[in-house]
């Protein structure tokens, strides 16, 4: 059984720009992760597993809609209590992460943002429990970075529509109790359905033999003449502009995540470096690997600051889409070279499931394509500050 010996790093005093609840609510998450989720993980890896009996835990924990106002159920924290959170979770998995990243901001923030009264009510405070557990579907399996395309659509039948399409690489779709599906009204506009499971012509395949996420449950979204009542539409969401707010949302907790997966890698590197014995010395005495270390440490302090003030910006509304973007993609490609420095570190030994190294190495591999391409992210950038689409 795996022993989490994780110190956190932070070589710049990055914990005094906390507050008192934000050092409280990352303890809270990293000592659950260290007792129920760092003992098991590598064996649900192996085995391609969900551990499915953490799903109340994570709520009671209050990872489920931690923003969300507590009135539907949520935390009512800031937005760096939620990042916080994320780091840690994703410290422990990716998939992990990506399980609470979805139910939070990818369910229960449409539904807050978008939603009726009546679908808050009867929705959010299940969600946030862990009693629901949600899903969302965008990605087709013609349509990714290009969500405009998408072929899913739904015809109107008096009180009910009957929704017709498919989507897959869902995170949660062969658990969820609902699904928030984007698809296109008669009127060619792009709106969200919940998804009740049980609903006749819907189901959720799981997708099998994912060398990433292995503990996370993906599956695709099967969609055939699926009848719904109107009143499971969201009124608030029309366009695409709905959908890309909640892929904001969720990359906000990657950025932080991914960062958290990097701070392992990191910690775990230079463990092993004052232990391992070569040539008569630790072999952290040696300047390659010094050389290698302090570069990690530094990129985790460039990207924690970013992280930061990302989130001072997005607790005053100022953060944009283009920001978020930014630290999506700087946080995942700072964790996936940490991740591949720290693999070289620990020589053999870093492909073993004794260390956490190779599992984070895998699962970033996903975490850097999903919710925008580390592509589309540079481009998503690059018009922003150039003002030239790129995309078309």
């Amino acid at each position: 059984m795996h022993q989490d010996l994780f110190q956190s790093p932070d070589y710049y005093a990055i914990d005094e720009l906390l507050t008192d609840e934000h050092r409280l609510v990352r303890a809270s998450v990293r000592d659950w992760v260290k007792k129920e989720i760092s003992p098991i993980i590598d064996d649900c890896c192996q085995r391609a597993v969900f551990p499915s009996h953490i799903l109340r835990p994570l709520g009671a924990l209050g990872c489920f809609g931690p923003t969300i106002p507590a009135e539907y159920g949520g935390g009512g924290m800031d937005y760096i209590s939620y990042g916080l959170m994320m780091q840690e979770l994703e410290r422990g998995d990716s998939g992990i992460r990506s399980t609470a990243s979805v139910q939070g901001s990818l369910v229960m923030y449409p539904i807050f943002a978008f939603g009726s009264e009546e679908q808050k009510q009867r929705f959010l405070p299940r969600l946030a429990t862990g009693e629901l557990m949600g899903c969302f579907g965008l990605t087709e399996p013609d349509f990714g970075s290009n969500p405009a395309g998408m072929l899913s659509y739904y015809e109107e039948a008096g009180d009910y529509i009957l929704l017709n399409g498919a989507k897959m690489w869902i995170s949660n779709a062969p658990f969820a109790d609902i699904a928030v599906v984007w698809a296109k009204d008669p009127e060619n506009k792009v709106r969200g359905i919940i998804v009740e499971r049980g609903m006749e012509g819907f189901s959720t395949p799981e997708t099998k033999g994912k060398w990433s996420l292995r503990a996370s449950a993906t599956g695709e979204l099967v969609l055939d003449n699926v009848r719904i009542p109107k009143t499971n539409i969201l009124p608030g969401a029309r366009g695409l502009k709905a959908p890309l707010s909640c892929l904001s949302s969720a990359r906000y907790g990657i950025a932080w995540g991914a960062i958290g997966a990097a701070m392992d890698c990191y910690d775990t590197a230079l463990r092993y470096a004052k232990e391992r014995v070569q040539f008569g010395r630790p072999i952290g005495g040696f300047q390659l690997i010094q050389k290698k270390l302090a570069e990690m440490i530094t990129d985790i302090t460039k990207a924690q600051l970013l992280n930061w003030r990302l989130g001072v910006l997005r607790n005053a509304d100022k953060a944009t889409p283009e920001q978020i973007s930014m630290a999506k993609r700087n946080a995942c490609e700072t964790a996936i070279r940490i991740a591949r420095e720290a693999r070289q570190i620990l020589g053999a030994m870093g492909i073993s499931g004794e260390y956490p190294i190779m599992r984070h190495m895998m699962n970033l591999e996903s975490v850097i394509t999903y919710e925008g391409t580390h592509e589309v992210h540079l481009l998503i950038t690059g018009m922003d500050i150039t003002g030239f689409n790129a995309f078309s």
